[in-house]
């Protein structure tokens, strides 16, 4: 079994700052794993009838574990599954209890607002680039191929009946349970279009026809699959400038392997390393960085900044461009995104670069970097050096 050091850390850095922590992730992100491989925790499988029936009496559980680890794996399964956690938190604070469940849960009003304040949340993306370390020796392309979903990463073979077995569980276990949609085939096909489209500008209206629902349908369901982790939707920098992309986001599938399957992509070729470099970079940001609000910018001329970060406004904003070759770098967009925004850093990711290096254009400095340099710099107080 594979020791995912990083998350297990994480989950240790959360529990110390509360009693109570919320791991969430999509179907198959290695939950149930991570949490077995947790040092000294008694494990509660949520899914089995008899583990329910217990926790009926929630208070005569948590004082039977006083002091303990505890993990309730799949804790959307209880009738109440905020109502043990907030106990935990407000009357056994020395007993540490890690929760997991799909990331829908957190949409429920009576779960957030029982819970705030009591919890730290842990998402569990697909695999990151730590992980990438410890899982066959870091094969960046197969992993853009197949996915950061464990089980699929290792199979020996692209399990697209695997893929297909996810979309049925998830269809019942998740958008069924939680949300009580009826039409699977016009939804699935709007799920299906995300990965085909994936980094792209989503507009609903352009898919309404295809997928034979109304505009709003397309946008209810976008919302039931960010809501799920399934689309990660990134919306636009602005300042509401005239030629500003102002309200249209941009919609990822949350993994590369579903990209490529939806795409019909058995093997990688040159051209299509760039667009999925692009998506492995965000899921870096969400899982090193979950807490920096990841935007992109574009004008009506197609100029375009694939990702921007800023804390507030007025700051000066971060601009992120990923490029699976330094070399293919066109310095274009940034030069007038910095006219409008000056002031900030401005970063190109790109895989082939092993050290860093520095390049001026038109007087905007730019800084060529590699992921854990990326993540480093942006994690740092300092200026970036």
């Amino acid at each position: 079994m594979v020791e995912r050091r990083f998350w297990i850390q994480k989950i240790e850095r959360a529990w110390s700052q509360r009693s109570v922590v919320w791991l969430r992730g999509v179907r198959r992100a290695g939950k149930t794993v991570l949490c077995r491989s947790l040092p000294a925790s008694q494990y509660f499988d949520c899914e089995l009838p008899s583990t329910r029936r217990v926790l009926e009496r929630p208070r005569a559980f948590l004082k039977e574990l006083q002091g303990a680890r505890v993990v309730l794996d799949g804790i959307q399964r209880l009738r109440n599954p905020s109502e043990i956690l907030r106990m935990a938190a407000d009357h056994y604070p020395n007993t540490k209890v890690l929760a997991t469940s799909s990331p829908a849960l957190g949409g429920s009003a009576r779960f957030r607002h029982a819970l705030a304040g009591r919890k730290r949340d842990v998402w569990l993306t697909p695999m990151n680039s730590l992980d990438l370390a410890e899982f066959r020796g870091g094969d960046l392309k197969h992993r853009l191929l197949r996915g950061g979903l464990p089980a699929f990463f290792l199979s020996p073979q692209v399990a697209e009946a695997g893929f297909e077995e996810w979309m049925d569980a998830y269809w019942a276990r998740e958008v069924q349970e939680l949300f009580r949609l009826e039409r699977r085939q016009a939804f699935q096909k709007v799920a299906e279009m995300v990965w085909i489209e994936s980094g792209g500008i989503f507009e609903a209206a352009s898919l309404a026809g295809p997928c034979q629902v109304s505009r709003t349908s397309v946008a209810n369901y976008l919302g039931v699959l960010e809501a799920t982790a399934v689309a990660r939707v990134i919306r636009p920098f602005h300042s509401r400038q005239a030629n500003e992309i102002v309200a249209a986001p941009k919609v990822y599938g949350f993994d590369t392997g579903f990209v490529c399957l939806y795409r019909g992509w058995d093997r990688l070729r040159q051209d299509d390393l760039g667009l999925l470099w692009e998506h492995y970079v965000l899921n870096e940001l969400d899982s090193r960085l979950p807490h920096r609000r990841v935007q992109y910018w574009r004008d009506k001329q197609r100029h375009e900044i694939d990702f921007v970060l800023s804390h507030a406004a007025g700051d000066s904003p971060v601009a992120i461009e990923c490029r699976w070759s330094a070399g293919e770098f066109d310095p274009s967009s940034l030069v007038v995104f910095r006219r409008r925004y000056p002031g900030g850093k401005n970063l190109v990711v790109a895989e082939d670069v092993d050290r860093g290096f520095r390049r001026s254009y038109r007087g905007v400095d730019v800084h060529f970097v590699n992921l854990e340099r990326l993540v480093g710099s942006l994690t740092a107080t300092n200026r970036f050096s």
